[in-house]
């Protein structure tokens, strides 16, 4: 399915990510203990006094910079790339107030509305992140930063050169204005995401002091370094809070230009962009144009791919990608078909139960559900063999539970054992493999006994909750996409006694839905990361459980889950977080707040042959928006349908 991403990390650094969400904020998971450009974090710079503020090209998690102060370009980019052109694509991921198929506003750093794709493309933000490394920014907007000894007030010292695209200075007035209106008035996410910052204020023009709170998590610099800068002029006469199809004024490499609302939208690379030439965008920004399709439906989605309407398409549909291209211009080589890796780990996906209601708040009657799904036939029938089956909340990552816990992981838990569930301490909770039947009967046997043991009881062919009422479930969606996928599902629960239904409702409605907490069980695919901290309070913590239009789309509520979330905060190596993120998901994974679905580390992909790229792309992102370009040659040749 379409990729939902947090307010994290490098969604947020990355603005121009292939995502159409890329909103400039920060990216999946960052940190907070900063790396110095030539010292370690526990030594002062040569010939500065070691009380003294230590200046930066950039700022990593676990300091660890991989680039030097004079680094002339990312690895993955082709610095003599050239430009022009158009690159035209399907909206493929979300975030924040944006839905997957049609837009009413541009401004996607609020609740309200539903967002525009791409809308990251428009601003900058003061420092960036190389798709190369987990969790490093190097500066853009700033050229450095200077970091007190005890790490809680930040000096961002600003480019005089950086320019909106009126022509106007950006300063650190804007700067400032930025953070403190996102921390008062933006999207729950983001006020939740810069709950650590104390004070933003502008010291002269060109530098912006950044204070932090005593007890901030490792991410604390990074996610305010990541954030998008507004013009603090043009909101003078704008209300920041409110919906608009006003395109708005920013820095970036690209401006808003034509668009027809929850049609398309186009964005117009800017001539003279004032940060072309710096070494974390030389290479990148490569089309003149980027245009995003919205489609209501993925069936007339493929076929607009097929006729040429738009030139970029990832594959989320198992049967499709298997199947469905065997046109013409497959045939001919006019369009490519590739398997695109991405060592990103984003393979966390499944049906999600509102656990907010009460008929699921019973971990019993949630492992029971869960039982009725039979990935193997799923996969082998409807899914051609794919996939693999998802067991963890950090899927396809080091930070996945699996067998016994560890010493490290017991030390974590055992402080808790008295309000933990036995099993955490057992083997990590897994999907049980089935016959491939499509209706394994023992383990629905095994979901009857669980449902029994939870108070439920079988009145003739349904099943009663508890408290009398029959037991029904409605799976929300806004496609149809999932529902061959579904429907065995559907089946087997009816065979329990389930009344069972699955709902599509147009995509407005649905994030209206999601936003309100007003569903039963909804399909979710997220990742956390490489380093994960913020992105988990925004996931699993109790803070967000009630939060509109929060990540924590069960309604996680747990102690133990807080607390190790907060260890996981502020750890000082990638080893400790390792184990802590261990024990987490030893925890969610017993309490069984949904029924994962499947993965595969790769992204399919199919375009049409006019471009050219990089010889090698990034480690954690696919880098097409961002860094491939238009060959003149190819696209002179090339013979679209009907054109």
């Amino acid at each position: 399915m379409p990729f939902s991403l947090p307010f994290t990390r490098r969604l947020l650094l990355r603005r121009a990510a292939l995502a159409p969400a890329a909103l400039g904020l920060a990216a999946p998971q960052l940190a907070g203990f900063d790396a110095f450009a030539d010292a370690g974090a526990d030594a002062a710079p040569k010939g500065r006094a070691p009380d003294a503020e230590r200046e930066t090209h950039g700022l990593s998690i676990f300091g660890d910079l991989a680039l030097p102060p004079d680094f002339p370009h990312f690895a993955y980019v082709d610095p003599n790339a050239p430009k022009g052109g158009e690159i035209s694509l399907q909206v493929s991921s979300t975030s924040g107030n944006q839905n997957f198929t049609t837009f009413n506003t541009l401004n996607i750093f609020i609740l309200k509305g539903d967002g525009a794709a791409g809308m990251g493309l428009v601003f900058d933000t003061l420092m960036t992140g190389n798709a190369d490394e987990p969790d490093s920014l190097y500066g853009l907007v700033a050229r450095a930063v200077r970091v007190s000894p005890d790490r809680s007030t930040y000096r961002f010292l600003l480019r005089r050169e950086a320019r909106f695209h009126d022509g106007s200075p950006l300063s650190a007035q804007d700067v400032a204005f930025s953070l403190n209106i996102l921390k008062d008035k933006g999207h729950p996410s983001i006020r939740q995401a810069l709950r650590d910052l104390d004070a933003a204020e502008a010291e002269a023009d060109d530098v912006v002091m950044v204070r932090l709170k005593a007890q901030r998590s490792r991410e604390a610099p990074l996610i305010v370094a990541g954030q998008p800068i507004f013009s603090k002029a043009y909101y003078a006469a704008h209300e920041f809070d409110q919906t608009t199809l006003e395109p708005p004024l920013g820095s970036g490499a690209y401006k808003v230009g034509r668009f027809d609302q929850g049609r398309y939208i186009v964005f117009e690379r800017v001539p003279d962009y004032w940060g072309a030439s710096l070494p974390v965008n030389v290479g990148q920004s490569n089309f003149d144009r980027v245009r995003f399709e919205y489609f209501a439906d993925r069936k007339v989605a493929f076929e607009g791919f097929k006729a040429g309407t738009f030139t970029f398409r990832e594959e989320f549909t198992s049967a499709v990608w298997a199947t469905g291209y065997d046109f013409a211009a497959v045939k001919d080589g006019r369009v490519r078909r590739e398997s695109l890796p991405d060592e990103s780990p984003m393979g966390t996906q499944g049906w999600f139960f509102n656990m907010r209601r009460d008929k699921f708040k019973d971990e019993r009657v949630r492992e029971g559900l869960g039982l009725a799904f039979d990935f193997e036939w799923t996969n082998r029938n409807i899914m051609y063999g794919v996939y693999s089956r998802t067991v963890s909340f950090f899927q396809n990552s080091p930070f996945a539970a699996s067998g016994l816990p560890s010493p490290q992981e017991l030390a974590l838990l055992e402080p808790f054992r008295a309000e933990l569930d036995p099993k955490v301490f057992g083997e990590a909770a897994t999907p049980p493999v089935s016959d491939g039947s499509g209706q394994d009967r023992a383990l629905l046997r095994q979901a009857n006994e669980l449902f029994t043991a939870a108070g439920c009881k079988r009145q003739g062919a349904s099943l009663l909750l508890p408290d009398g009422k029959p037991f029904e479930i409605e799976f929300l969606d806004f496609d149809g996409a999932l529902e061959p996928h579904t429907a065995p599902f559907i089946k087997n629960l009816r065979l329990l006694g389930i009344e069972a239904r699955y709902r599509i409702v147009d995509a407005a409605q649905y994030k209206r839905r999601l936003d309100d907490f007003d569903f039963d069980v909804v399909t979710s695919r997220f990742g956390l990361g490489l380093a994960p901290g913020e992105g988990m309070r925004a996931t699993f913590g109790s803070q967000s459980a009630d939060l509109p239009g929060s990540r924590n789309i069960s309604g996680i509520r747990s102690k133990v889950v807080d607390a190790l979330i907060e260890k996981a905060l502020v750890v000082e190596t990638r080893e400790e977080l390792v184990e802590i993120c261990r024990a987490i998901d030893r925890i969610l994974r017993a309490m069984h707040p949904w029924v994962p679905m499947w993965n595969k580390p790769n992204h399919l992909v199919a375009f049409w042959d006019v471009f050219g790229r990089p010889e090698r792309g990034p480690r954690y992102e696919m880098g097409v928006v961002n860094n491939w370009w238009i060959d003149a040659g190819k696209a002179a040749a090339m013979k679209f349908p009907g054109r």
